[in-house]
């Protein structure tokens, strides 16, 4: 018995308990040795007709003697390479395995260090290696019950490759060993890690057949054992996609990402340079039920050579662009020892920017080309990006502001910034905007009916992040946002401004007393041509909005309430604004009454609670 190194011992017990958190990973590791091993071999079989042609790995669990054997026909393997793959683990030793990845990422390890066969001590007890190395004469078999060592003797093989038999460990809480000698198990963890393995993997599978001579009215099956090649092994994104049509790619969708609509699209990106690498990326037609919660998880599907190291790969996505679905699989990534973890390395950044450029110019192409497809994707998705332009203080804002659309009040449906502007009336400096809990609630305001009346297009912004986005892009292409519930928001022509401001100065009194009235309320009283029919409206006073007001308020743990400074705009064309002036010289306590109506009616209408509500009513009551 040869006895591991005291680092290598170390080392496996590393393996075993700490590097690999998933247990069953440990099949994906052998079938990718077996597949490294028939790689080399079928290099050989190019020139040398002497090489074997019919690759192949074949799964045998054996229940009754509590074995999993994992088959190759590849290259083999001689006794100094047994000695040396297998007899020493992470052959540098323990100090140089710490001194060699100190400051570097653990990316670099998986090429240097063979640890993948060593997972399979999570699930055996011991283990057995037989293989014969190509154009050798004699076979090996290598013995391994874990720390305790090793041994390697001869034996009679007649056919090159590898054969690796593991004998499980019992069963016991932490792990119902047995269960990977499950055919429906095995053929699940293939189909998850391994599907596109480049070789057939192959296991004898029981399937129920009609016993052949029984009759039609009474039915007899039988169990039946067939070879069965597990994977599918040719990866659609390895296809031309020209040989590809686009029920492949919706069915490959659906399969694979277990949903019952198909995408809206479906995208290849091959991409050959520094870093190579092919993908597929769908846009899906419905959100998940779950995307705009702290609980979804965005990310793409990772492959390293068509073996799946990751199920969701955030690294690879944006959040703005978490709802886009996908795959992607290259050669040239770096993973850690147990490639269950992908590395901040300047690989998979150049991927993630590359796919981030590809979701970029497909949105924006689909944006020009195909409008409807977009507004669906849009309406579902929206969201998502308008988040990514104001995240980050809006570092993102000049990659996603053309793909944002908002609801236009005169075309009444969503519009591009850039549609916005083109269309324009000459002397229109501003983008003008209106903030609301629902389209049909921002159509109501008071603010916007004599903007509707002129014709002025208003953009409608109904979800919470629209006015944030707003002042975080402060202007598109030189015309800055306004809102129609700004302070300085008017329409009229310097002969409206200048009859609305001598107005002011006659009921300069009358708009004083009642600001004492609601003091500590609103920031000032002032009267308005903006309003049609109704008398009066709220408008900010300050940088935070009313509508930001209550986005903020009505976030989870928003403990300290924030108040947007408030004006009350009275109209100067409505009859109440001559009904306030008779009360202030004729009835100061009826003027009190009708100032607080007033400005609790105005709160209704901008969709706040009202202060007091049992002054409201018993005000209201009286005046009426």
């Amino acid at each position: 018995m040869k006895q591991f190194k005291t680092e290598s011992k170390r080392i496996l017990d590393l393996m075993v308990n700490s590097i690999y958190t998933n247990k069953e990973i440990f099949l994906r590791e052998l079938i990718s040795n077996a597949s490294d091993a028939i790689d080399k071999i079928k290099f050989l079989s190019l020139t040398d007709n002497g090489a074997v042609k019919d690759f192949k790995i074949t799964l045998t669990p054996n229940q009754e003697e509590r074995t999993l054997t994992i088959q190759d026909n590849g290259i083999g393997m001689t006794e100094e390479e047994l000695e040396k793959n297998l007899g020493t683990i992470a052959s540098s030793g323990t100090l140089a395995f710490k001194k060699q990845n100190e400051g570097k990422t653990d990316g670099e390890l998986i090429g240097q260090f063979g640890v993948g066969f060593y997972s399979a001590f999570m699930v055996a007890e011991k283990i057995q290696v037989y293989t014969k190395a190509y154009k050798s004469e004699t076979g090996y078999v290598w013995e391994s019950s874990g720390a305790s060592g090793y041994q390697i003797t001869e034996c009679d093989l007649q056919e090159v490759g590898t054969k690796i038999v593991l004998y499980l460990k019992p069963d016991d809480e932490d792990c119902k060993y047995s269960e990977f000698l499950q055919e429906y198990k095995l053929m699940s963890l293939v189909k998850q890690y391994s599907d596109y393995i480049r070789y057939p993997i192959q296991m004898m599978v029981t399937h129920s057949k009609l016993k052949e001579g029984c009759p039609q009215d009474k039915p007899e099956y039988e169990s039946v054992s067939e070879l069965d090649t597990l994977n599918s092994m040719v990866p659609l994104w390895k296809k031309p996609k020209s040989q590809v049509n686009t029920e492949e790619l919706n069915t490959f969708y659906k399969s694979e990402f277990h949903d019952y609509l198909d995408p809206l699209k479906g995208v290849y990106a091959k991409i050959e340079g520094a870093v190579t690498y092919d993908s597929i990326l769908y846009f899906p037609s419905k959100a998940p039920f779950d995307y705009y919660s702290k609980d979804y998880k965005k990310g793409l599907k990772l492959y390293c050579n068509g073996v799946m190291i990751m199920e969701k790969c955030e690294e690879l996505l944006p959040d703005y662009f978490g709802f886009v679905k996908g795959v992607v699989d290259s050669a040239d990534l770096s993973l850690n020892i147990s490639r269950e973890i992908l590395q901040q390395s300047r690989q998979v950044k150049a991927i993630a920017q590359g796919i981030e450029k590809k979701i970029s110019q497909e949105l924006k192409k689909m944006l020009e080309e195909d409008r409807e497809t977009y507004d669906k994707l849009f309406s579902e998705f929206g969201l998502s990006i308008k988040f990514g332009a104001y995240a980050g203080f809006g570092m993102n804002k000049d990659k996603l502001k053309d793909l944002l659309l908002f609801y236009s009040s005169k075309k009444q449906k969503l519009v591009t910034l850039k549609e916005y502007v083109e269309e324009l009336p000459e002397g229109q400096e501003f983008i003008y905007y209106a903030s609301g809990e629902s389209y049909e609630k921002i159509s109501a305001l008071p603010q916007i009916e004599k903007a509707k009346e002129k014709g002025v297009e208003i953009l409608f912004f109904k979800d919470g992040v629209d006015e944030f986005v707003a002042k975080i892009l402060d202007s598109y292409e030189g015309k800055k946002f306004k809102s129609v519930s700004e302070a300085d928001f008017s329409l009229d022509g310097e002969v409206e401004k200048e009859q609305l401001k001598k107005t002011s100065e006659e009921h300069k009194e009358l708009l004083e007393e009642i600001k004492k009235i609601l003091d500590g309320k609103v920031k000032d009283v002032t009267l308005t041509s903006n309003l049609k029919s109704y008398p009066v409206c709220l408008i900010s006073g300050g940088e935070l909005s009313i509508e930001m007001e209550k986005v903020l308020n009505a976030m989870p743990n928003s403990e300290n309430k924030v108040q947007a400074e408030k004006i009350l705009q009275i109209s100067a064309d409505h009859p109440i604004l001559q009904k306030l002036k008779t009360l202030k010289e004729t009835d100061m306590e009826s003027l009190k009454k009708y100032a607080l109506v007033l400005y609790e009616s105005a709160r209704l209408l901008e969709g706040l609670s009202l202060d007091d509500a049992s002054s409201f009513v018993a005000n209201l009551t009286q005046i009426i």
